[in-house]
């Protein structure tokens, strides 16, 4: 034999074992059929590769500490719906939101509270923000007036400019005294350390990275990130949406233009939900018994009746600590219940194949389905796998409008002027499955022709993806976008 020949074997042999190998690797345990075409595809063409890369991003989470999320103690939610039984009694009729008692809005609070144990929390006021300097110097001004606590947790922590003013203003607080917690997702947050912190700490400030940044290597969670963004105030005040603190959220930038995103205040029992969540994933993420947070009334505090408003929310978490994709779930229930319309903001649009459905089912319904995402990319594969589904759902009578203006960030929905979500989900996979996450459900008329009429401001900063402009895409970059697709459920 040649040895031309003996090698052309040698590779055969090792093809076939790879082809083994991998089909053994991503049927060993149960997942969504997208999800084992797209790791298979990895694996046979990426030799060795594929399968260092599987083992850090397409094994799952270890099955032990990471548990803590879901089944901690809730040592919250007990007060929060005693006091809200307590709201019940003394005030029956509260003023409540207009469609709170509809059958719409019925069905989705009973699916959020028997999926998510997530209670309905009433007089709530809602301010909304969708400039990065109106919305940082907002949460920095609470801060300076805060008394007793400050609990912050992010995703992306930037030490740039304005993360150093966040950090310095949360070091000042500690050191006067007050009990200031930062939980932050290290992926995220680009040049963070020890280092970094250490004034922080020094002055009694607390900082700990969430639970899917420890022990990386040896659990395999390096696909699996905190998403949330939670600020809350002295148990009273309640930040939460789309930005993450650093620069680029704040001014405009080269590679991203103007930052427009969506973020809420909250005074109300709202609140309290807010803390819950962050309560929960301290408490998951803490390496010693003493750090963990218990009870105490000044994190749980009555809202001042003369301070809420009138708005019902629902605040839902949800992440790969549990089977359940409780948020996405809720996002096809509210496209189903719409009569009339249904309109979407996100920066990332690979929805899986029941999501799809789902929005196809509303737009033949005669339901005004419309979905806002941005014009450049921050992750290349990401944005070709967007401008595919948007093509997609386009061709089947869905507006997609295509933001002009800088990028859009912003994470809502908006139905039939009723009902409104706002939080960290995006619409693709990774928020579904992957991600830990957190979103404000809103059920108000007032706060929901807020979100409509922002929504239609930035219609005229869009434009509207036309069957025409799909037809002059070339052929490189129609390729790009169908591959891009194939790799979508690991995205």
């Amino acid at each position: 034999m040649t040895f031309v020949g003996i090698v052309l074997n040698i590779l055969i042999i090792l093809f076939i074992f790879n082809t083994v190998g991998a089909v053994v690797t991503v049927f060993h345990r149960p997942r969504n059929i997208a999800s084992t075409l797209a790791w298979l595809l990895v694996l046979v063409l990426l030799p060795v590769l594929g399968f260092i890369l599987y083992a850090f991003l397409g094994r799952g989470l270890a099955q032990e500490k990471i548990f803590d999320i879901s089944h901690g103690e809730h040592i919250g939610l007990q007060h929060l719906k005693r006091m809200i039984l307590t709201d019940d009694k003394t005030d029956p009729d509260n003023e409540r939101s207009d469609h709170t008692t509809t059958h719409t809005a019925r069905q989705l609070i009973r699916y959020f509270v028997n999926a998510e144990d997530a209670p309905l929390t009433k007089r709530n006021s809602v301010k909304i923000y969708t400039d990065g300097q109106d919305q940082i110097q907002a949460i920095f001004a609470d801060i300076k007036a805060a008394k007793e606590t400050v609990h912050v947790e992010y995703y992306a922590f930037f030490n740039d400019n304005i993360g150093n003013q966040f950090l310095s203003l949360l070091t000042e607080k500690a050191r006067e005294g007050l009990e200031v917690r930062l939980i932050y997702d290290p992926w995220g947050s680009p040049h963070t350390s020890n280092r970094w912190f250490k004034p922080f700490r020094d002055a009694g400030g607390h900082v700990v990275p969430f639970i899917t940044a420890q022990n990386v290597v040896a659990k395999t969670r390096l696909n699996y990130h905190l998403h949330r963004k939670i600020v809350v105030i002295d148990g009273k005040i309640g930040y939460t949406g789309g930005f993450n603190v650093g620069d680029q959220y704040v001014m405009p930038t080269p590679k991203f233009g103007y930052w427009r995103d969506t973020q809420i205040r909250l005074v109300g029992t709202a609140v309290l939900s807010l803390q819950e969540r962050f309560v929960m994933d301290w408490n998951a993420s803490v390496g010693k018994n003493e750090e963990l947070i218990t009870f105490q009334p000044k994190y749980f505090r009555h809202p001042d009746p003369d301070l809420g408003g009138h708005a019902n929310i629902q605040t839902v978490s949800d992440g790969p600590d549990t089977t359940a994709q409780i948020l996405k779930g809720g996002m096809m229930r509210m496209i189903m219940l719409a009569e009339k319309s249904v309109w979407i903001q996100t920066p990332y649009l690979i929805p899986d194949d029941s999501m799809i459905d789902t929005l196809m089912i509303a737009a033949a319904s005669g339901v005004d389905v419309r979905i806002m995402i941005p014009d450049r990319p921050d992750h290349p594969f990401i944005y070709r796998a967007t401008q595919y589904y948007a093509n997609l759902l386009t061709m089947t009578g869905i507006k997609i409008y295509i933001y002009n203006k800088g990028f859009i960030h912003a994470k809502t929905a908006v139905m039939d002027n009723k009902v409104v979500t706002v939080g960290s989900m995006n619409q693709d996979i990774r928020s579904y499955a992957l991600n830990f996450e957190a979103n404000c459900f809103i059920y108000d008329s007032k706060v929901s022709q807020e979100f409509t009429d922002i929504f239609n401001a930035d219609i005229a900063d869009s434009t509207l993806l036309t069957k025409e402009i799909i037809a002059q895409q070339s052929r490189w970059l129609r390729f790009k976008q169908y591959f891009s697709r194939l790799l979508s459920p690991i995205l």
